[in-house]
């Protein structure tokens, strides 16, 4: 007789998701694999996101206070009951297989900690252009990178619940790129796999100026992610591509000197169109030229998001010692401790008289 699959825990974490909860939720409803128990922690939302998932009979968890994703994540694996934890995120809808398969992969490779899907080119709920631009990117760099990473992201991701333990819960200091710091730990002692045998349908931001918003925001922790990226961090955009985006604004400014000088940041703009030819193929061959145009001048504000947000994050992590991971925290206080401990015990010298 062939050994039952392990029993899986889904817990999604959910901050004023009411136009997409129900989606994700019957998606994972109607899993070929049935979760032994489905946990929603909501972190204080305002709108009617705890009626919803009430309708759905499933283990909710409200927070009085807006604690940010890595602490509702927290509350959920306190809770859950099952062998697997998958992390799922409250704006992603499920395909069916996408827990039988994530529990198959886990069981077929003892070495492997965490397993991890890749979202679909089209949104949950297309709300336009801006909108496609996001789920065709997020969908491709993704795809590309699939096989064996040391990055997890924990959208639509499983992790055996005796390796969650072990690891550690996920930084409570983080609301953004806790993934990143996560699977910093994750991979020392277990391999990570992103595969698109997971797959699922994300609803992302459609207004531009939101979605810039939460670039910056999130880019502000690329320094922190630095060493995780040298190690072979997954990233989505080519480090080029940032580069030539970048110089380009600024060498404008060369056209003070000589109208000639414009050539500078015209190259940079070429460089920048041409420094990932795989993803413009794929923008053209999905949704035609006239989207490549569009595709690629918003790919380009958006790398100005990322720009700015990393020297803002620069600058943040030299002058806030709360700013970044916990483990900042504790090092600084740490050695506040110990200077402290230093000053109190060293000897006094005698005093010289005048």
């Amino acid at each position: 007789m062939p050994r039952a699959r392990p029993s899986v825990s889904v817990i999604i974490p959910n901050y004023n998701y009411e136009k997409t909860l129900r989606a994700c939720l019957a998606s994972v409803l109607a899993q070929t694999h049935a979760p032994l128990d489905v946990v929603v922690v909501d972190d204080a939302s305002t709108d009617r996101s705890r009626d919803i998932a009430r309708e759905f009979g499933v283990v909710l968890i409200a927070n009085p206070r807006n604690r940010g994703v890595s602490a509702a994540r927290n509350l959920g694996a306190a809770a859950a009951r099952g062998e697997i934890l998958f992390f799922l995120d409250s704006d992603t809808a499920l395909h069916p297989e996408a827990l039988a398969n994530a529990v198959d992969l886990l069981e077929a490779d003892p070495g492997l900690g965490c397993v991890h899907g890749v979202l679909d080119p089209e949104p949950l709920f297309d709300d336009g252009p801006v909108e496609r631009y996001h789920a065709l990117h997020a969908h491709f760099w993704r795809r590309r990178a699939a096989g064996e990473v040391r990055t997890a992201f924990f959208a639509l991701g499983a992790i055996r619940k005796e390796v969650f333990e072990r690891v550690g819960p996920f930084d409570e200091n983080l609301r953004d790129s806790e993934d990143v710091e996560y699977s910093g730990r994750l991979v020392r002692s277990h391999r990570i796999l992103m595969t698109e045998a997971i797959r699922g349908r994300h609803d992302d931001v459609d207004r531009l100026g939101a979605m810039l918003s939460e670039q910056y925001r999130r880019s502000q922790l690329l320094v922190a992610a630095l060493g995780q990226m040298r190690q072979g961090g997954l990233t989505a955009n080519r480090p080029l591509g940032v580069l030539a985006a970048a110089l380009t604004l600024p060498t404008l400014l060369l056209g003070l000197l000589s109208p000639w000088l414009l050539l500078v940041p015209a190259l940079c703009a070429l460089l920048f169109a041409c420094a990932d030819p795989g993803l413009s193929r794929f923008a053209l061959r999905t949704r035609g030229p006239g989207f490549l145009l569009f595709f690629t001048a918003v790919h380009f504000v958006l790398h100005q998001a990322i720009v700015l947000g990393a020297a803002r994050g620069v600058v943040r992590w030299l002058t806030e010692p709360d700013f970044g991971p916990s483990v900042r925290r504790r090092a600084a206080t740490t050695a506040t401790t110990t200077a402290a401990t230093t000053t109190a015990t060293a000897p006094t010298s005698p005093k010289t008289p005048v």
